[in-house]
């Protein structure tokens, strides 16, 4: 039978529970050799400055020059020695300060610097509460990281992930350091495939919880939740459209397992392919135009695009026996999978224009790939000493991350639905 994984993502959101450790496997070739200058009066329980760092050195992108002692240290840029630092190989250079204000709130600046060009990149002032200081670190990673790169951030990010303890599993979202993690859902039967929703307030996902699976949507803010698709037999792998009004759904009420079209309130079924294959695991391209699938309808699981305006089907993936889990990136020049080779099941990167395919992981288990809004990382499940854990490869598959549950959560077990940051398995 066509195993179905389950479905996790990154999430452009504001920023608990147990949090999730980070541990670097992989950087890239060329890494920006940066220093960043604690920043004056960062005397908070939670360093600003640490969670910059933080965020920078685990993009692998970056190497991180110590920046202790250097006296007097610089918090603006007009204080800084250029020649402190490019002695010190640092190419690019940051400087700020906290200052407390009247109402409560604080004033945090920053400033970018590059140290062979002796100029100012960027500079930026933030006044927030207390409570949204890691938020704003975050952002100061994200703007570092799109100038340097010309890439967009994705520190201020969100994931969602199912945890399993025993019989109980915690649908969870978090910070994509993996801190704040924040329970949504519990149940006592499986949660699979979240899904978010493309402006963020909402999640889709599957719960089992009356013994069959039914798709639900849920409200963020509210925590309302209600029936998306409950329909006779199995109603799984919901993928938001891109503009948020509707969202495919597999459903096998008509016989065997198919994608509909289904309106964001529940309403609107259409079906849209008619096969005696079974097609599942839809995900919209990013202009909408089309979809990705998987398929058994060639005699074993594969990838296939239709085209929504004219019905066209066309299949993608002929390298191996076994290509599920269709991802496109934000671009819309390629899409990320899982591929099966010698009983290894990995995520694999495919150029739309020239079919080339990249294997981008070794692990034995990894499922459930999701693509971060920029493109460059793809978060996915895999398995370590028999453990579920969350990890993350880059799109040119140098950059290597594993994220595990913090000590406080031994005994947990981090599963994938499938999709882009953590996963679990079922089989349909």
């Amino acid at each position: 039978m066509m195993r179905l994984l389950l479905l996790a993502v990154f999430l452009w959101l504001p920023a608990a529970r147990a949090q999730l450790s980070i541990e670097i496997t992989g950087a890239g070739a060329q890494r920006i050799p940066i220093a960043i200058v604690p920043f004056a009066s960062d005397a908070y329980p939670l360093s600003t400055t640490a969670v910059v760092s933080a965020d920078l050195a685990r993009s692998g992108l970056f190497k991180v020059v110590d920046a202790g002692g250097v006296v007097p240290r610089p918090s603006r840029a007009e204080e800084v020695r250029y020649g402190d630092w490019t002695s010190r190989g640092a190419d690019a250079v940051v400087v700020g300060s906290m200052m407390p204000q009247p109402d409560g709130r604080i004033e945090v600046r920053f400033a970018l610097l590059d140290t062979v060009k002796q100029g100012q990149l960027a500079a930026f002032t933030y006044v927030v509460p207390p409570t949204q200081l890691r938020a704003t670190a975050h952002r100061i990673a994200d703007a570092i990281y799109e100038k340097l790169t010309g890439d967009v951030g994705v520190f201020s990010t969100r994931i969602a992930y199912i945890a399993r303890q025993g019989t109980r599993y915690e649908l969870l979202v978090a910070e994509a350091d993996g801190y704040n993690a924040q329970i949504i859902v519990t149940s006592n039967e499986p949660l699979l495939s979240p899904a978010w929703s493309p402006e963020g307030t909402r999640i889709a996902y599957v719960s089992l919880e009356n013994k069959k699976p039914i798709v639900y949507m849920q409200s963020l803010a509210t925590g309302q939740r209600q029936v998306l698709a409950n329909f006779r037999g199995s109603n799984s792998a919901p993928a938001w459209a891109p503009d948020g009004s509707r969202l495919a759904v597999t459903l096998s009420r008509d016989g065997g397992s198919q994608i509909y079209s289904i309106n964001a309130d529940g309403s609107g079924v259409q079906r849209l392919m008619s096969s005696a294959a079974i097609d599942t695991e839809a995900n919209f391209a990013p202009d909408g135009k089309s979809i990705l699938f998987t398929s058994d309808r060639g005699g074993s699981p594969q990838i296939y695009r239709l085209t929504l305006g004219n019905g066209a089907v066309e299949r993608m993936t002929f390298d191996g026996s076994y290509n599920v889990s269709p991802r496109h990136l934000p671009d819309g020049k390629g899409f990320v999978f899982v591929r099966r080779d010698g009983g290894r099941f990995n995520v694999a990167i495919e150029d739309f224009a020239t079919r080339q395919v990249q294997v981008l992981t070794r692990g034995t288990i990894d499922e459930s790939p999701a693509v971060a809004p920029n493109g460059k990382l793809i978060l996915y499940a895999s398995e370590s000493g028999g453990r579920g854990i969350l990890a993350a490869v880059s799109s040119d598959g140098r950059v290597k991350q594993r994220l595990t549950a913090a000590a406080s959560s031994e005994g947990s077990r981090q599963d994938s639905p499938s999709t882009g940051s953590t996963r679990s398995r079922a089989s349909s």
